[in-house]
């Protein structure tokens, strides 16, 4: 089988110019030159490039070192890193105990992230989420979950910015009564999805919180003929006694 060639080269020469500094930060141009075997003129080129968009920095003593943007997605992956390892056994207890779909999520971009998803072992009917896909806050679980922990003033900002789309026909657009549910997740400490982002899927969510900063979020996913007013009830206790435990072990 032929192995595929690399498109862009100068992206594997960029990459390299970041490794170097990486090992070797406050790294001087001539250095990074030689250490990557690349002429003067082109590492110029490209760390001027880098600098531009914040993966690398230049100091006032013309040395370089990683940039604030390059910093923050390696942090930002950590934290999911961290978070997704630390809520893993509590998910699968939670999943063991409600054979459904499980997900776990994080706020990026005013959009909740699929970071982890646990499927059904005894269902034969599948969620279509997927790993890396996100969804609006205004009409998931975990969004709408997410959105009722914020204050009033981030709520009307979030409001102002994002136009309400309709994707069912039981898709929240109204603000006002966005906002009226949003005062009732906050007392029960958990929102629904009821067939908001998907027809014939209802799904209930939960934040989970780090004192007072919210690092994640958790939903149970499942078909709308499933439901139950006695199994609802189950559910939501099953997961506010997960995002109980997940919250007193990330303390």
């Amino acid at each position: 089988m032929e192995q595929a060639k690399p498109y862009g080269t100068v992206l594997i020469k960029a990459a390299k110019i970041i490794d170097c500094i990486a090992e070797n930060p406050n790294i001087s141009l001539q250095e990074i030159a030689k250490s990557c075997e690349m002429t003067m003129s082109t590492t110029l080129k490209i760390l001027d490039t880098l600098n531009l968009i914040g993966y690398v920095k230049k100091s006032e003593e013309k040395t370089y070192q990683l940039g604030a943007k390059l910093i923050r997605y390696a942090n930002r992956n950590i934290e999911q890193i961290d978070l997704i390892e630390q809520t893993l056994p509590y998910l699968v207890k939670l999943q063991e105990k409600i054979d459904e779909t499980i997900h776990l999520g994080v706020l990026s971009n005013s959009e909740i992230y699929y970071v982890n998803k646990l499927e059904p072992k005894f269902q034969s009917i599948r969620m279509s989420s997927k790993v890396g896909i996100s969804r609006p806050l205004y009409s998931s679980a975990m969004g709408k979950a997410v959105l009722a922990t914020m204050s009033e003033k981030e709520v009307d900002e979030y409001l102002e910015s994002h136009e309400l789309k309709p994707y069912t026909a039981n898709t929240i657009t109204n603000p006002l009564k966005l906002k009226q549910e949003l005062s009732e997740i906050k007392e029960q400490k958990v929102a629904y999805d009821d067939e908001e982002m998907e027809s014939d899927i209802f799904c209930v969510g939960t934040v989970i919180l780090k004192g007072k900063q919210i690092i994640g979020a958790m939903s149970i996913s499942l078909p709308k003929f499933r439901l139950t007013t006695s199994y609802k009830e189950r559910l939501i206790a099953a997961i506010l006694e997960t995002r109980e435990q997940i919250e007193t072990e990330i303390k």
